[in-house]
């Protein structure tokens, strides 16, 4: 009897802790989004540049459209999606940030103590993160609409455009987690963060469609997940997009996304060992 019950007790132990642990992600999400409620000039600041690339090169490159290989279609409406991709990465690349100063004020030690598991400490950080992409989003697209471009992918476009800044936006802030947890400096992470979000912005056709890129650049954007963002964004918003086209690069962000979020998780067995 006691045979026959114990797998059925085992199940029910580990559905407590996946509920404990869903619970303390919503929580560590919810305080977070307190914290930017009650200082919503961070969420304003991370627009500032956005808003630089999205105005002043949409206007500034505005004949680019012209050019031979490029489209039908005009630079502030190519540019759009972009400027959200290159936002979400951007903003995602400063989450690890937390961690720190969590570990700086002894937080992170107690947390690490308490049955709050290191998933639901990586959840709660990657959830808000996500949060925080979605508004970033609708007001860059928004403000990209008022300023004249537009789509016929309509609302089913713009939700894919959601979804693949979100993705992104997770991937970035994983990585970024996992820095922190690894170096455990501000300033390491700073590093890491401008070494690799301004190449990979460049990197890819988030500003120049893929026919006027050089042949490296092609090729290496190819396998920069930025690119797939992009790509995938601006096929949604067509009036006839090739859906697999779009579906298969947000496959592939969501794969990457699961094994940063994974990364990030183990990279608390780093920390706990240099402290």
């Amino acid at each position: 009897m006691s045979a026959t019950l114990a797998p059925a007790a085992q199940a029910r132990t580990a559905g407590g802790q996946r509920g404990a642990a869903l619970r303390h992600a919503v929580y560590l999400t919810g305080r977070s989004l307190r914290i930017l409620r009650r200082e919503p000039v961070y969420l304003a600041f991370t627009l500032i540049q956005p808003m630089v690339w999205l105005l002043l090169f949409g206007a500034l490159f505005e004949r680019v459209a012209d050019l031979p290989g490029f489209g039908d279609i005009s630079y502030l409406e190519y540019l759009t999606p972009g400027v959200v991709v290159m936002t979400a990465m951007m903003s995602a690349g400063w989450a690890g940030s937390q961690f720190i100063d969590d570990m700086q004020r002894g937080v992170m030690d107690r947390n690490l103590t308490s049955p709050v598991s290191r998933g639901a400490l990586i959840t709660g950080a990657l959830a808000y993160q996500a949060v925080v992409t979605v508004v970033q989003s609708l007001i860059v697209f928004g403000v990209g609409l008022l300023a004249g471009a537009r789509y016929d992918g309509g609302v089913a476009g713009v939700l894919v455009v959601l979804l693949c800044a979100t993705l992104l936006a997770v991937i970035f802030a994983a990585l970024s987690c996992a820095v922190a947890l690894t170096l455990r400096s501000q300033e390491s992470l700073i590093g890491v963060s401008q070494f690799l979000t301004l190449p990979l912005a460049f990197m890819s056709t988030v500003m120049m469609a893929p026919a006027l890129l050089p042949g490296w650049v092609g090729t290496v954007a190819r396998y920069n997940p930025v690119d797939w963002a992009a790509r995938a964004s601006r096929e949604a918003l067509l009036g006839s997009p090739d859906w697999s086209a779009v579906f298969g690069r947000a496959g592939l962000l969501a794969a990457l996304t699961l094994v940063m979020a994974w990364l990030a998780t183990r990279a608390f067995r780093a920390y706990q060992r240099s402290v």
